[in-house]
């Protein structure tokens, strides 16, 4: 029996950032379910503790948690070094954090500007780095890396996080081809979904915005759902329901300035 039939018979480990709630939390429940041992991470301690008892008591799995603020300076390196030091292997990296903010960039908060860039783009993209040769070392392994309907697109309103999410994406996209060019056996895979019922909103302070309005909400079971089966399939972008579907294509099809104004109109 070759090394990588062996390694898919064998109990996987999966590392998931922000998962103390909605997508995230999600995932872990899932990834649980099919047997996965699981490495949670995020800021709230007592978040992860309980789902740590709750997925160990169902599941009979094991459930390691580690707090830790990801929109820091350092922090992919000290979660690797975490890893490593607690002997976890990583089979499935599952690249969740993430936060946005609503509002004019002249008017926001540069310093909540730079998190954000820090833990969407700069922490992914280290922690893809840092685990993605042990993977590839072994001949299996997946990443997901959750990126938005908003990669499509530009965003006014919301300027630095749509285009974080549409670095996530391209990002996915380009390393997906590396990885089969080299027969590395290794996927990544770019979860795109539309606004999902979770605190994000909250966090993006955007209680005012005619996003609200216009725009069909989708519970985070069934985005991350979507996700771990494109996994499954090696699939590199998971779009979350027809109408996420439909709004991909929009993009496409319409011109960049119909584009980026009609973004404002449902976001203003």
């Amino acid at each position: 029996m070759n090394n990588e039939n062996t390694k898919s018979m064998q109990k996987k480990t999966v590392l998931i950032t922000g998962a103390s709630g909605g997508i995230g939390a999600e995932f872990a429940r899932l990834f649980a379910a099919d047997g996965s041992d699981l490495l949670l991470v995020a800021r709230r301690e007592e978040k992860l503790a309980a789902l740590k008892a709750e997925l160990e008591a169902a599941y009979h799995i094991k459930v390691a948690i580690h707090a830790q603020d990801l929109t820091q300076t350092g922090a992919a390196e000290a979660l690797f070094e975490y890893s490593t030091a607690h002997g976890i292997e990583v089979d499935v990296l599952v690249n969740n954090a993430g936060f946005g903010d609503w509002g004019f960039f002249a008017e926001s908060d540069v310093r909540k500007q730079q998190a954000m860039i820090q833990l969407n783009v700069a922490t992914l993209t280290t922690l893809t780095h840092l685990f993605l040769p042990q993977m590839i070392a072994r001949g299996n392994g997946h990443i997901l890396n959750v990126a938005s309907i908003a990669s499509f697109m530009p965003g006014a309103k919301m300027a630095v996080y749509y285009a974080s999410k549409a670095f996530v994406r391209s990002f996915s996209e380009a390393l997906s081809v590396e990885l089969k060019k080299t027969n590395s056996g290794v996927t990544v895979t770019a979860l795109c979904p539309g606004p999902v019922k979770t605190d994000f909103w909250d966090t993006a302070e955007a209680g005012k915005s005619s996003l609200f309005k216009h725009f069909f909400f989708a519970d985070a079971k069934s985005v991350a759902r979507c996700g771990y089966k494109a996994i499954k399939k090696g699939k590199v972008l998971a779009l979350p329901g027809f109408a996420i579907w439909i709004s991909a294509v929009i993009t496409k099809v319409f011109s960049r300035s119909f584009v980026r104004n009609a973004v404002y109109w449902i976001q203003k």
